[in-house]
């Protein structure tokens, strides 16, 4: 992981996002947050440098699958990295490296996304 690697949260559930976002900042990421799919949009849609697309699939409004698949097409070399505990039903066309089952703790997630930034980014 370089240094200020950037990941842009996402989850409905504020408790869920802060914890997150404790989690990764305290592991060395910086973070950016969105309490749903459509503030995600608009950070993804400015000049901010975001490496990472972290995304619960479940919300109201935009679903998580629905916000990776519009964030790809606003910056195709974006990584994503979806959380559900609804497998594999709810969740496809996804690298098994993009996925994470919840629930998950701490270690799983950092150890998770610094396997996806070693990874080659997809693109589509």
């Amino acid at each position: 992981m370089r240094a200020g690697t950037t990941v842009l949260t996402v989850d409905d559930d504020d408790d869920v996002r802060m914890l997150v976002a404790d989690i990764l900042g305290d592991a060395g990421f910086r973070v950016l947050t969105a309490a749903s799919g459509e503030a995600a949009l608009g950070l993804l849609q400015g000049d901010e440098a975001i490496d990472v697309l972290f995304t619960d699939v479940v919300m109201p409004g935009l679903s998580g699958m629905e916000l990776a698949r519009r964030a790809k097409r606003l910056r195709p070399t974006l990584r994503i990295l979806v959380a559900s505990g609804y497998w594999p039903h709810i969740v496809s066309g996804l690298r098994a490296d993009e996925r994470l089952s919840k629930p998950y703790d701490a270690p799983v997630l950092v150890s998770s996304l610094r396997r996806l930034l070693a990874s080659a980014p997809t693109t589509g």
